[in-house]
C-alpha cells in the first residue's frame, strides 16, 4: 500500500507549479504562517485570505485540487475534519494551486462545481500564481498543514495516519 500511494502522489506533485513548488523547502515546524494577507479567490466569489480565516483556536490549510484520484479518495474525510475543526473554533480552508492550462479539470470554474456538489463547509480558495504552495513548500494533494493559535506550523503532512481511503 504504501508504494501505491508514493506513486499516487508523483503525478500530483508534478500537476503543482512544478518550479516552484518543488525549489522552496517545506515550511518547518514553528514557522509563522506565510502570506497571510495574499488575497485569493474563493468559489464563492469573493476574495478571501489566510489571516480572515484564521481563528482563535488556530487554522487548518489542505493543499487539494479537483483531479488527483488521490485528493478524491480522501474528500470525504477533509469534509469531515472541516466540520469538526470548524466546530471547535479552528479556522478551515483548502486551497488549489494546481495550474488549469496543465490540468482543465483544476480550473476555478471547476471548483466551484466540485465544491457545490461535495457540499464543502469551508472556503476553497485559487492560488493562482501558486504562490502560497510555494511558501508553504505544499509538494502533494492533499497536503495538511496545521497552524496553532498564535500562526506558528505545528503539523505538516498526511490527512491522519490511515492507508485506507474512500473508494
Amino acid at each position: 500500500p504504501m508504494i501505491r500511494h508514493t506513486l499516487l502522489a508523483i503525478p500530483v506533485a508534478l500537476s503543482l507549479h512544478a518550479g516552484a513548488a518543488l525549489a522552496a523547502g517545506p515550511l518547518p515546524i514553528g514557522a509563522t504562517m506565510p502570506m497571510a494577507d495574499t488575497k485569493m479567490q474563493n468559489v464563492d466569489g469573493k476574495e478571501n485570505d489566510l489571516a480572515e480565516i484564521k481563528k482563535p483556536a488556530g487554522t487548518l490549510v489542505v493543499f487539494t485540487c479537483n483531479h488527483c484520484p488521490f485528493a478524491k479518495k480522501w474528500e470525504s474525510r477533509i469534509i469531515e475534519l472541516g466540520n469538526t475543526y470548524q466546530a471547535k473554533g479552528i479556522g478551515f480552508v483548502a486551497i488549489n494551486a494546481n495550474d488549469p492550462s496543465i490540468v482543465p479539470g483544476d480550473s476555478f470554474e471547476f471548483m466551484i462545481t466540485r465544491a457545490k456538489d461535495k457540499g464543502f463547509p469551508f472556503p476553497y480558495l485559487h492560488d493562482e500564481s501558486q504562490a502560497i504552495a510555494t511558501a508553504y513548500g505544499a509538494r502533494v494533494t492533499p497536503h495538511i498543514y496545521l497552524l496553532d493559535a498564535s500562526g506558528k506550523l505545528a503539523y505538516r503532512g498526511r490527512v491522519d495516519n490511515s492507508v485506507k481511503v474512500d473508494e
